[in-house]
């Protein structure tokens, strides 16, 4: 049984990881796999959590590059708005 639970916990793992790729946050990875894997939301939300704690840095760096992330695209989108306009 720990073999097995153990596995089901790298599994939720890997697919935060995946998550992680398409630069989701939490809730939208809780949100993500609950819907197209079925997973529980409690359990994805712990592993995250866990994960956060043992890659602080690493998620401290993602949150940030996150925000930049955001603020260039509405920059970006601020930016085709006023040149469609100014036509």
């Amino acid at each position: 049984m720990v073999d097995s639970s153990a596995s089901y916990i790298r599994m939720v793992q890997h697919l935060i990881e995946k998550c992680l790729q398409f630069n989701l946050n939490k809730q939208e990875c809780v949100e993500t796999l609950s819907k197209h894997a079925n997973l529980n939301p409690i359990i994805t939300s712990t592993v995250w959590n866990e994960l956060e704690k043992e890659n602080r840095e690493f998620f401290e760096e993602y949150i940030r590059a996150r925000e930049r992330l955001a603020g260039t695209e509405s920059l970006q989108g601020i930016q085709a708005e006023s040149s469609t306009t100014s036509d």
